[in-house]
């Protein structure tokens, strides 16, 4: 249901990210769905973040979102019941900080000395827009003393967009260019490496890849691409 990025996490630092194998959720949201937002059964869901809760052993409950593709960071606890923003940073023990993703990136970050952590959606436009930007700059410190693991995503084979997209990125950064491939009158996008590109112009310089595909494994994951109407996957870091 869920595995353990591997990543060098500090002590009293915890992240998981998840598959959609087990649960309650019948399909197209089998198994483990976590979205209450895409027509799954709710008592379903419910299950599904209890059985998650309780795997994890967290002492408070994970954090969700209304994730609008936007920029919008939420420091934890936060007084919204279900904040509508794309990120969430927390620098107090128990706080989840946690974003659901079905093709866009999960980006989870994490200060070197385990007193901070973060969790960023980052599809195409709150990339191009600035949702890492916006969540790294929540950081007391330098970016240097940052570590950023990059979730599983679709992947680059898999990802086409209109030259519109490739414009907007290579407007505010031409290194992104090398980000598109040509497909056809189209473009195929890596969302993986733009976030590289744009977690290490801030001064990140320990960046972990999962260099795992949502879209070529249907088995593990949901895809909104492949699919249209599926489940969503979380990904999750707190401080102890």
């Amino acid at each position: 249901m869920w595995f353990t990025p591997d990543w060098n996490l500090p002590e009293g630092v915890a992240a998981a990210s998840t598959d959609r194998l087990g649960g309650q959720s019948r399909p197209p949201f089998d198994g483990f769905n976590l979205g209450t937002h895409v027509g799954d059964d709710p008592l379903a869901v419910r299950l599904n973040r209890e059985t998650l809760s309780l795997g994890l052993q967290l002492s408070n409950e994970p954090a969700w979102l209304e994730q609008v593709h936007g920029t919008r960071v939420v420091t934890l606890p936060c007084r919204e019941p279900v904040p509508r923003a794309d990120a969430s940073y927390a620098n107090t023990p128990g706080q989840v900080c946690t974003v659901m993703t079905a093709d866009c990136l999960p980006v989870l970050l994490c200060h070197r000395d385990g007193t901070q952590v973060a969790a960023a959606h980052a599809g195409w436009r709150g990339l191009c827009d600035g949702v890492l930007e916006q969540t790294v700059d929540r950081f007391s410190g330098e970016a240097s003393d940052l570590l950023a693991w990059i979730g599983p995503a679709i992947s680059a084979e898999a990802f086409e967009v209109g030259p519109e997209v490739r414009e907007q990125f290579v407007a505010q950064d031409s290194r992104a260019a090398s980000a598109f491939v040509v497909h056809g009158e189209k473009y195929l996008a890596n969302l993986p490496q733009l976030a590289f590109q744009r977690l290490s112009a801030l001064g990140l310089n320990q960046i972990t890849q999962s260099e795992l595909c949502t879209f070529s494994d249907p088995k593990n994951f949901f895809s909104y691409r492949r699919d249209g109407r599926c489940g969503r996957m979380a990904s999750l870091i707190w401080i102890r």
